[in-house]
């Protein structure tokens, strides 16, 4: 891959992707008003009621807000008897909801998601979750309550919207069986000291297996609320869970991803410890084996099992003091949770305030809230992490904006970006499919760096066959360095790559970001790799190009690199008179005769239906690349003789021995302008 400086785009550019037939722009829109959900309480612990917005005072980080909205919710004073449906918005990695379900008034309703986290628990914990939400269901549910129902196993799924139908949540609930649950059993980590002697001649280190089953559980959640966005009142999460282990700062990165959701989504998270009063017993309990070493007989290993134990119960409490929740460890009492969501969302009040605090750098800001009601206590969630601009954001955040955007259906477009293939045989069935992008160089800011302008891109691409199945990717970051003399404000900066892929039909997508406004741009197209072998003369792509540089030095399958030179394809097909143009193309498994061939070549020049110019006819009597078969013709065309205009350039290729021949034909543009001195190539240097 390569990255370097080329001339500007013309006046009239190529065309660009197509966007969707129902949206021709995307229209961003962000609100950061800040909700706090306030419990009034008297010294009884009875629930205070009737008052008013000047009875509340709000700060942030100790300093006074304007409180902006005010709402006042009580489902205990809801009679509701009917069953009332909601939409429970599906996560992105969610099935699709089999009943559409009809909109209510959520006015005055507790809405309860309960969340099952069926990688984390054993056969008897899923049994026991199951039977304390069928409970619930039967018993505590009251006319106010309107829940849905949510499950991790192999996939995220919503088994049922918003409902207060009971019948119906019963049959869903026991539809749930220990058999669902498709996660890894967290086991010890580090070496074998103080673990369970198996009889295994290898105890791996699972801390990957964990984090990534940590990671995915958190992102689950965060999908959750994040569907939750739209409905203003207060939500919870009953998360049933066996534990969530935090491993490392990636996991750490995603838990405050997932509280910062919440908090922005009005949801507090109520985790359930389904593994219930548990004893800690020395030399481990019946259903594990022997320890191994000594740990038993020094408390080494009673030590380990508390830690284990209290690490996996850490991330529940975080999750739910940080959303406003509460955690239930360390308990039988499975129908607790219940109690205490229903008694939190009974009767409290909903203030907005918009935060007086510009900065937009990420960090927590601490919440108080005051009333005039004299001995009275107050329920509220503690703070909230501020938004972040790109500067601010940390490396997850940047790679989850690279990963939003490439899964999105509509292209970010903030950042110019054109792109061109090609193909080339290199084995049976085989192809390399060079990617060229290019970005304008006025778009890029660069910043001072000793005698030199400085900037970086990041560069995420992938390719996807007929099924939507990704057969290719491209995770790059590149580092240009460039003289000032090279004035690349005024040309462009051309990003060069590419895929081994066999022919077919494909989707491809490139996101490029520049990472001093983190302005990002996209573009996709759809691809075919064509078969060649029924066609009369196999001919590769016809490339146009300007510029040969000197090749990469990594080792790819790239057609284009030939004697240590790389020839750079002119993805506009724009030239200026004082410029080389180039035509590379290949001609495969031509018929030969005692292993010699003959094919003849040209290149015709129309203007029209007019032919202009034409070169020489070149003969080749033998294949250049043997290894694949292939006869490889490189033509060098002078431009000064030719005067300002669109091109059509049609290529003779004629099979003397088979009888056979082609005549492709690619567009140019040249152009009348004064030509600046093409720049030397940049080569891309990727980041640390």
């Amino acid at each position: 891959m390569a990255l370097m400086s080329v001339p500007p785009l013309p006046a009239q550019q190529p065309q660009q992707q197509k966007l969707p037939s129902q949206a021709l722009y995307r229209f961003k829109a962000e609100t950061e008003i800040v909700l706090v959900n306030v419990i009034v309480r008297d010294k009884s612990g009875n629930a205070v009621r009737n008052l008013t917005k000047d009875d509340f005072t709000v700060l942030e980080d100790n300093k006074p807000q304007a409180v902006q909205s005010f709402d006042f919710e009580q489902t205990d004073m809801n009679s509701v008897a009917a069953p009332a449906q909601a939409v429970l918005a599906a996560p992105k990695s969610a099935a699709p909801v089999t009943q559409p379900a009809q909109k209510v008034d959520l006015r005055d309703r507790r809405l309860v998601v309960l969340f099952f986290d069926l990688t984390s628990m054993q056969p008897d914990d899923i049994d026991r979750a199951v039977e304390a939400g069928r409970k619930f269901v039967n018993t505590q549910m009251t006319a106010a309550d309107i829940v849905g129902v949510v499950s991790l196993g192999s996939s995220l799924q919503v088994n049922q919207d918003f409902t207060s139908d009971r019948a119906q949540l019963d049959k869903v609930l026991a539809a749930l069986s220990p058999t669902t649950g498709a996660g890894f059993e967290e086991g010890m980590t580090g070496d074998t000291e103080d673990t369970p002697d198996t009889g295994q001649g290898f105890t791996p280190d699972d801390s990957e297996y964990n984090i990534f089953n940590t990671d995915r559980r958190l992102e689950a959640l965060q999908n959750v609320a994040e569907s939750l966005s739209q409905i203003e009142q207060k939500k919870s999460i009953i998360y049933f869970s066996s534990g969530l282990n935090g491993t490392g700062a990636e996991n750490q990165a995603q838990l405050r991803n997932a509280v910062n959701r919440a908090i922005r989504s009005n949801v507090a998270i109520y985790p359930m410890d389904m593994r219930g009063l548990q004893a800690v017993i020395p030399g481990g309990s019946a259903t594990q084996a022997s320890l191994r070493g000594t740990g038993a007989y020094s408390g080494r290993a009673q030590e380990s099992a508390f830690s284990s134990q209290s690490a996996s119960q850490e991330t529940l409490s975080t999750l739910a003091e940080d959303t406003g929740g509460r955690a239930f460890l360390d308990t039988n009492d499975f129908n607790a949770v219940f109690r205490r969501v229903q008694e939190d969302t009974s009767t409290y009040y909903v203030l907005g305030y918009h935060s007086d605090n510009p900065a937009r750098d990420g960090r927590y800001r601490r919440i108080t809230v005051r009333t005039r009601v004299p001995d009275a206590k107050l329920e509220f969630r503690r703070g909230y992490y501020a938004p972040r601009d790109f500067a601010h954001a940390g490396h997850e955040d940047r790679e989850q904006m690279l990963v939003d955007e490439i899964n999105s259906d509509l292209p970010s477009t903030d950042l110019d970006v054109f792109l061109a293939t090609a193909y080339f045989r290199t084995a049976e069935n085989r192809y390399w499919v060079p990617v060229a992008l290019v970005v304008p160089g006025s778009q890029i800011p660069f910043i001072k760096g000793g005698d030199k302008d400085k900037a970086t891109l990041d560069i995420l691409g992938i390719v996807r066959d007929e099924l939507k199945r990704p057969v290719g990717n491209i995770r790059d970051t590149v580092k240009l360095n460039l003289d000032e003399s090279q004035q690349v404000r005024r040309k462009n900066v051309q990003y060069q790559t590419g895929f081994s892929l066999p022919s077919g039909q494909y989707h491809l997508k490139f996101v490029l970001r520049e990472n001093q406004t983190g302005s990002i741009g996209s573009f996709e197209t759809d691809i075919v790799v064509p078969n060649l072998k029924k066609a009369p003369i196999k001919v590769s792509s016809i490339i146009l190009a300007s510029q040969i540089q000197p090749a990469p030095k990594r080792r790819t399958e790239n057609v284009l690199v030939r004697d240590g030179n790389e020839l750079v394809p002119n993805v506009t097909h724009v030239f200026l008179p004082t410029q080389h143009l180039y035509f590379y193309y290949e001609v495969y498994d031509p018929k030969s005769e005692k292993q010699n061939i003959r094919l003849l070549t040209s290149i015709q020049f129309l203007r029209g239906k007019t032919k202009v110019y034409e070169t020489a006819v070149v003969e080749a009597k033998q294949l250049t690349a043997p290894d694949r078969k292939a006869a490889i013709f490189q033509f060098d065309v002078p431009l000064s003789d030719l005067k300002p205009g669109y091109y059509t350039c049609q290529v003779n290729i004629i099979d003397d021995q088979a009888g056979t021949f082609a005549f492709p034909r690619v567009a140019l543009l040249l152009r009348n302008a004064p030509a600046p001195q093409t720049p030397p190539a940049t080569p891309a240097t990727p980041s640390n």
